[in-house]
């Protein structure tokens, strides 16, 4: 089974379980990425279903309203009842590392607004210590290199991703080498530094439920199981 076909098995397992859950006034939180994309695709026979989604990019935003699922500000949202995303790293507590994609600013914001997050990904994502990949850290422009001096003092390796602005105007440091063996804190450290929008740790937002799909189909996953 190829990496693509994976990614669809688990946007449609999470289909199958927000599906039976969904209410007249069931507003949906839509993360970005490829795996996403599949779940955006499927909703569409669900549009009616449906009363608004909130997306976490302009390109997911651009699925939804092509699908005719009207696209709403959070602001006018309130809460959100279920927010599907993937994830570049997860571990068995199900916390993760986004922003891969560089939406992980409003995929933290979602994401602590939702009821309910739904991580959906491939089994190669599940790993004992998040780290292998580099950590997205979505900072202020004219603060780049102030912030990829202090995340050097930290022990990590920061690399300038090149040519891509986030839809919030801002720019991203890819953080390798960086110690993540205690995420929660390292969390924390990161969003003191002046000059950081956000990283891409998801601690003390982990998910709630974690589709893993692999060979033998999809496994799930809850905090702590």
């Amino acid at each position: 089974m190829t990496a693509d076909e994976l990614k669809k098995q688990a946007a449609e397992a999470a289909l199958r379980y927000v599906e039976p859950r969904l209410e007249r006034d069931t507003v949906l939180g839509v993360g970005t990425g490829s795996t996403v994309n599949h779940f955006i695709a499927a909703l569409g026979d669900l549009r009616s279903r449906i009363d608004a989604a909130v997306s976490s990019s302009d390109e997911s935003s651009r699925r939804l309203e092509e699908l005719g699922i009207s696209v709403i500000d959070l602001n006018a949202a309130g809460s959100v009842d279920f927010y599907v995303d993937g994830a570049d790293e997860a571990n068995r507590h199900l916390q993760l590392i986004k922003g891969g994609g560089g939406a992980l600013t409003r995929e933290k914001i979602i994401a602590a607004a939702a009821k309910e997050f739904i991580c959906i990904a491939d089994e190669s994502k599940l790993v004992p210590v998040l780290g292998k990949f580099p950590l997205p850290v979505e900072v202020i422009p004219m603060a780049r290199s102030h912030v990829a001096r202090k995340i050097s003092a930290m022990g990590g390796i920061p690399v300038y991703r090149d040519e891509f602005v986030t839809d919030n105007g801002n720019h991203i440091l890819d953080i390798h080498k960086l110690d993540l063996r205690d995420p929660r804190t390292m969390e924390a450290q990161l969003d003191h530094i002046t000059g950081v929008v956000c990283n891409g740790l998801f601690v003390r937002r982990a998910a709630d439920r974690l589709l893993l799909a692999g060979a033998q189909g999809i496994r799930t996953l809850l905090p702590d199981a």
